[in-house]
């Protein structure tokens, strides 16, 4: 049961070649950004003149870093690396 649970929780770091604590890192990453945007989104729904193309500009980023991840061979993508930083 335990074997099986651990293999469950590791098999998706594996499968993007990063351990546990890296997944983690890059997830938070993206997570912050995330709030980031949601922030600018926010900001700009009452003030139009703020921030007109910061959050579709860092998401197009982290949607292209995102793609690059994913196609990249194994072991050829910086872990944590992130096109928005």
């Amino acid at each position: 049961m335990i074997e099986r649970a651990k293999t469950a929780f590791l098999a998706h770091p594996r499968s993007v070649n990063e351990s546990y604590f890296e997944h983690m890192g890059v997830a938070l990453r993206y997570s912050g950004t995330f709030a980031f945007c949601a922030f600018c989104a926010f900001v700009h729904a009452f003030f139009p003149f703020l921030f007109e193309k910061t959050a579709s500009t860092i998401v197009k980023k982290m949607v292209a870093n995102m793609n690059a991840r994913m196609d990249a061979p194994q072991g050829q993508v910086t872990p944590g690396a992130q096109a928005a930083e």
